[in-house]
């Protein structure tokens, strides 16, 4: 066996910058292994309330549901049908009588040019129990019914014109005609 005695043969090694940057990193990356196990350990805890939150909340639905299944099979019960169709019946009645021709023809003055005649208006109630207002005008010209149109839709009071159609001047009737649905904003 030859034991080598030169050094020279062998020059030295510069491990140790190596060696300390690798135990640098590798003490930072624990020390971010162990700030990312905190945070999760924190936001279990977190998630363990929210949990037990939404747990509650569904408890609160389902009984609610269970509570609403429960009215609806008396409400559909034969002899109450009888009541639930009168109470529907009656609150459509009131909507309809709680639609003020006062206001509408107030709020139609301010907002129609002085050109154009309203003919006919028939105020219904659509199913989200919006007033439209189904009418018919008359003006000698095309353009005081576009000028209408414009002025509702850019009236607060006023959503946005259907046409329904349109009729040119006769020898009886010297007006064009011109039908339209409009949403009012008739609070209830």
């Amino acid at each position: 066996m030859k034991i080598p005695i030169n050094l020279a043969s062998q020059p030295f090694r510069r491990d140790r910058a190596m060696l300390a940057a690798s135990i640098a990193v590798s003490l930072m990356l624990v020390g971010t292994l162990g700030a990312l196990i905190s945070l999760i350990m924190a936001d279990r805890v977190l998630l363990a309330d929210v949990r037990s939150d939404v747990d509650g909340l569904n408890r609160q639905i389902r009984a609610a549901t269970a509570e609403q299944e429960r009215l609806d099979a008396v409400l559909r019960k034969p002899e109450n049908a009888e009541v639930l169709e009168r109470s529907v019946f009656l609150n459509a009645l009131l909507y309809r009588k709680g639609i003020s021709w006062t206001r509408i023809f107030a709020d139609l003055e301010k907002t129609i040019p002085y050109n154009v005649k309203v003919l006919a208006i028939r105020p219904s109630m659509n199913s989200e129990n919006h007033v439209m207002l189904d009418m018919t005008v008359g003006a000698d010209s095309p353009e005081p019914v576009i000028q209408l149109y414009k002025a509702l839709e850019e009236s607060p009071l006023f959503g946005s014109v259907v046409e329904h159609n349109s009729l040119p001047p006769t020898q009886s009737d010297p007006l064009y005609r011109y039908r339209m649905t409009v949403i009012y904003a008739q609070k209830l």
